[in-house]
């Protein structure tokens, strides 16, 4: 019998880190399982149920028999919607060739991590990022390249900082808009400037993922692929986790050049093979039927952020940028760091956001899993009763470290 189970497991499965995400879940349960009131703003998790209608049309599904299996890149209902939409909405000319649904847009991810990274190669992250593009880059035996920009920045990398990072062996540049976990959104004049740096190098791609699209406070959502001659070179994210509050359903779908979209259409038959197929149907019905649920939800996530970031301001050492989507705040606490209540010393934001669990009973998730260990990720995902309550003891706690 092997001395230690952990022999047994693989150097790629031992070198993946733990999600802070799941740990600070893990932390809330047991809590509560002694009996404590804890607040989790840590999920990344709509708290509105899905559209009616995006219900009942998978519910019409299942009574019309899609119950079987379906091409592994999607339906052509499926496909041809998300084009249309993408024209729409984008102003992004994808045929439905060139679209692969997959189940979330996590496994859309790593599809293409699969499909275009080799052993050395190197993948720019704009950072603060989605904890999971580092994790599933370092899964394709690729180096990830953080570029960082920190909240005086607006958490917004700068064209140089791009230009800087890039070598003989970069293979792509990831990044989200609204972005998970800052809730920045790039303008249109700075995906333009990333443009110009990107046209020195014809042979380097862009992943744009877009999952946030529909929580967008600004007036416009602008598309890096709908600039001039970008389209050939990038690769849009979407789904239907964040702005039809599906996440559940495992949704999720890319536009891509047609060789990338064969290559991970691959990818992903010998992984998982199609999304369910009464799902599809459903997603759909979301994409082509009136958004009215799709922005109500947004103006009350703009309604909380702004309640958020006014009861933030009480709190001495905690600094915010305004975010302009999605429905996070990462404010900077590193003015805490070396602060003490006699007991317990704060050296970094995991340590802060252990503190604030066990003392004030209020989940967040360290900014150390996102590439910025000065911060914290607070999901507005929740209510106003909640939020106001969770923050005033995060207050109380927090006034104990000197």
């Amino acid at each position: 019998m092997p001395t230690s189970s952990n022999k047994l497991l693989s150097d790629r499965v031992q070198n993946l880190s733990e999600s802070e995400t799941l740990k600070m879940a893990r932390m809330a349960r047991e809590l509560r399982a002694q009996g404590h009131d804890v607040i989790s703003l840590s999920l990344g998790e709509p708290d509105f149920d899905t559209p009616e209608h995006i219900k009942s049309a998978a519910y019409q599904a299942l009574i019309d028999g899609y119950t079987k299996y379906t091409p592994v890149p999607g339906l052509p209902e499926l496909t041809k919607a998300i084009s249309e939409k993408f024209k729409r909405d984008n102003h992004l000319d994808y045929q439905p060739d060139q679209i692969v649904v997959s189940n979330g847009a996590k496994q859309t991810v790593y599809n293409l991590c699969q499909a275009l990274l080799n052993p050395g190669d190197e993948a720019i992250l704009l950072a603060p990022y989605w904890v999971s593009y580092y994790e599933i880059i370092k899964m394709a035996e690729a180096t990830p390249v953080p570029v960082y920009a920190g909240v005086d920045q607006d958490f917004k990398p700068s064209p140089d900082q791009l230009a800087a990072a890039i070598t003989p062996r970069t293979k792509f540049i990831i990044f989200s808009s609204p972005c998970n976990p800052t809730g920045s959104v790039f303008t249109r004049k700075e995906l333009q400037a990333f443009a110009d740096v990107l046209s020195k190098f014809p042979d380097l791609l862009v992943i744009s993922d877009e999952i946030y699209e529909y929580i967008n406070f600004t007036h416009e959502h602008v598309s890096i692929g709908s600039l001039e001659g970008m389209i050939n070179r990038t690769i849009t994210i979407n789904g239907f986790a964040k702005g039809f509050s599906m996440t559940g359903w495992r949704l999720g779908y890319m536009g891509a050049p047609r060789y990338i979209a064969d290559a991970c259409a691959k990818i992903q038959g010998q992984v998982t093979s199609g999304a369910s197929a009464f799902g599809q149907k459903a997603g759909a019905v979301a994409l082509m039927s009136d958004l009215s649920p799709t922005f109500h939800m947004r103006e009350a996530f703009r309604e909380r952020r702004d309640i958020v970031l006014s009861l933030l301001e009480e709190i001495p050492g905690v600094k915010a940028n305004h975010p302009d989507g999605a429905f996070y705040v990462f404010p900077d606490i590193s003015a805490y760091f070396g602060k003490s209540d006699g007991t317990v010393t704060i050296h970094n934001a995991d340590d802060f956001c252990d503190y604030v669990m066990m003392h004030a009973y209020v989940g967040l998730v360290s900014g150390s899993a996102f590439g910025d260990p000065a911060c914290f990720r607070l999901s507005y995902a929740a209510s106003e009763a909640q939020l106001r309550e969770a923050i005033s003891r995060m207050k109380t706690v927090l006034a104990r470290l000197k």
